[in-house]
């Protein structure tokens, strides 16, 4: 039986069956470093990882099917049911079934993370479409999380080694991203940001950048006037209060001139504007690393991937990353709690 006093256990939820989740979750996990470092268990069904052994010619990864937490094994890969029945597995479909268990088994993760059960929570990917229902809207992992463990906000910060990105605002349409960036979000994120690189990252005095919301950064107001009236004055107020942060950017010269190099975090205002260069960049082992919580929750990059869901082709290394840096904030922040 694994316990805190051993190794962490880091729970995994299979994401969507139909997807690379189940797949690049076993890749991962075949590394011989996941039981040097922490225990992992999978929060899904043990016929769909049998069903993706066969599928792939993996025989060389074995699991332990558990019922409870107490029986988690250390040195062992854990597996615990999320729901009695697996659904059928049809790599490359989206199915309501599938759909069903990727919640489900989200949930009972989470719960398990609220409780102290396991240190940490990676995520594999979902499809929202087939969670969605009328009675229920699922945004994303990150705003679920965030409400579920009762946080008033979250930070999304992508990570891959000394590239860190995070988001003023996240899953919204892009119509209404220019209301939605104030000067209050600006410095909450930007604060969330910068006690993360120290409290998590280790990063003493971090150094973070800020981009603008418009092309050339407003260029003096010319192109927009969110940089004049929001986002400097923003700045400014963090500077006044000894905050090493800098800018507005514009982000297509920022990212040309590599300026990302310079910085520890880089602040953007929407989706896209940050993760179009970070998986530019990093897409092989970006990770999501859901920051501000009271938990650790990170996940690969990518998303479930159907069209080659079951055919041995996807890339772990996102997985991997995710699982690794899961395991490694746990053991910094235990590190600090018994140097205290």
């Amino acid at each position: 039986m694994s316990t805190r006093n051993s190794k962490p256990i880091i729970g995994i939820s299979i994401g969507d069956v139909n997807g690379v989740g189940a797949e690049v979750i076993m890749k991962a996990l075949l590394d011989n470093r996941s039981h040097k470092n922490f225990t992992p268990l999978i929060y899904g069904h043990g016929k769909a990882l049998s069903f993706y052994r066969k599928q792939l010619n993996m025989e060389d990864f074995n699991f332990l099917q558990i019922r409870s937490l107490d029986e988690v094994q250390y040195k062992r890969v854990n597996v615990i049911n999320a729901v009695e029945e697996c659904p059928e597995i049809i790599p490359g479909v989206e199915t309501h079934e599938a759909g069903k268990m990727a919640l489900d088994s989200l949930k009972m993760a989470v719960e398990d993370l609220k409780s102290g059960k396991i240190q940490a929570l990676v995520t594999a990917p979902v499809n929202k479409n087939n969670i969605n229902s009328e009675e229920f809207k699922f945004v994303g992992h990150t705003e679920f999380i965030t409400d579920s463990v009762g946080a008033k906000n979250s930070l999304m910060f992508m990570v891959a080694e000394q590239l860190r990105v995070g988001l003023v605002t996240g899953h919204i349409p892009l119509s209404q991203v220019s209301s939605a960036v104030t000067k209050e979000k600006i410095k909450e994120k930007a604060n969330m940001m910068l006690a993360s690189l120290e409290n998590d990252f280790g990063i003493s005095k971090p150094r973070i950048a800020i981009l603008g919301l418009n092309p050339h950064a407003g260029e003096d107001g010319l192109l927009g006037k969110e940089e004049e009236e929001i986002i400097r004055p923003a700045i400014n107020e963090l500077k006044d209060q000894n905050k090493m942060v800098f800018g507005p950017y514009p982000s297509d010269g920022f990212f040309g001139m590599m300026h990302q190099t310079k910085f520890d975090g880089i602040l953007a205002m929407y989706h896209d504007q940050g993760l179009i260069p970070f998986k530019s960049i990093a897409f092989s082992n970006g990770v999501n690393f859901t920051a501000g919580l009271p938990v650790i929750r990170t996940s690969p990059d990518h998303g479930t991937a159907y069209n080659i869901a079951g055919k041995g082709l996807a890339d772990e290394g996102s997985m991997r990353a995710a699982i690794f840096l899961a395991a490694d904030i746990v053991q910094y922040k235990e590190s600090l709690l018994e140097e205290a």
